[in-house]
């Protein structure tokens, strides 16, 4: 795979998956775009990215506001003059009860984030990915996919399943356009979500609940993503990759 001088735009890049996939891609050659909200977290990933061999653009900003993702596809083009490949990474999770009463508030904050922002990602980028026959990558999970009834989970569960028919019907509409949108549905990956989106339990926990009894890492995530970015999968669109140790075979 080479990505030498293709343009990468990579949403949530400030840890976790988001971080290794700008690295994975600054490895082969790319000019990446790393955006996030933790200015001090982009920072440390552009260094890592510069001793790797190449600088990255840093786009502090918040996929869930309007003004900030008109921003992030602007600043990119104006840097590198294209756009090649989006990676709609951003995403969290609040925890959220009908019973208790904090459904709506925690819907609508993961939502903003977890879909419409790429939605409306999608929608700036597309100009742009028409010229170059470029392409999309949103990473959803395996809760989108299961049935999954734990409170915690419960909009975040949502917004995955939302995003995995969004991922069908974009695929559809800007084929035409020679645009391939796929995704990939991770289940457990260590990063620092467990932390930043009060998800439940521990690593084991989620170790336990694969039939592989592993929880992934970052990069398995990040050789999936470049794998559909490139050229070895010109064919392939509209598809959601399953990368969860087999947790979809016991949940």
């Amino acid at each position: 795979m080479s990505f030498k001088d293709k343009v990468i735009i990579v949403t949530g890049g400030g840890s976790g998956i988001g971080a290794a996939i700008a690295m994975g891609f600054v490895k082969q050659k790319a000019n990446v775009a790393i955006v996030g909200r933790n200015e001090d977290k982009l920072l440390t990933v552009a260094e890592k990215c510069t001793a790797i061999g190449k600088e990255v653009l840093i786009i502090r900003a918040d996929v869930s506001k309007e003004e900030d993702v008109v921003r992030i596809v602007q600043a990119t083009v104006d840097r590198f003059g294209k756009l090649d490949v989006l990676v709609n990474n951003a995403g969290f999770s609040r925890p959220g009860s009908i019973l208790e009463g904090h459904i709506l508030k925690a819907y609508d904050e993961v939502m903003n984030t977890n879909l419409r922002g790429k939605i409306h990602l999608t929608t700036l980028a597309t100009p742009h990915l028409t010229k170059t026959k470029g392409n999309v990558v949103n990473i959803s999970s395996v809760t989108g996919w299961s049935t999954f009834g734990v409170p915690a989970l419960f909009t975040y569960s949502i917004s995955k399943a939302a995003l995995n028919h969004f991922t069908k019907c974009a695929a559809m509409e800007l084929a035409p356009l020679g645009i391939r949108v796929n995704a990939i549905s991770p289940g457990p990956v260590e990063t620092d979500i467990l932390i930043n989106s009060e998800f439940p339990g521990s690593w084991d926990d989620y170790k336990r609940l694969t039939a592989l009894d592993k929880v992934a890492q970052p990069e398995e995530i990040a050789d999936l993503v470049m794998f559909l970015a490139s050229d070895k999968a010109k064919s392939i669109t509209g598809s959601n990759y399953i990368s969860d140790n087999g947790m979809l075979l016991k949940c």
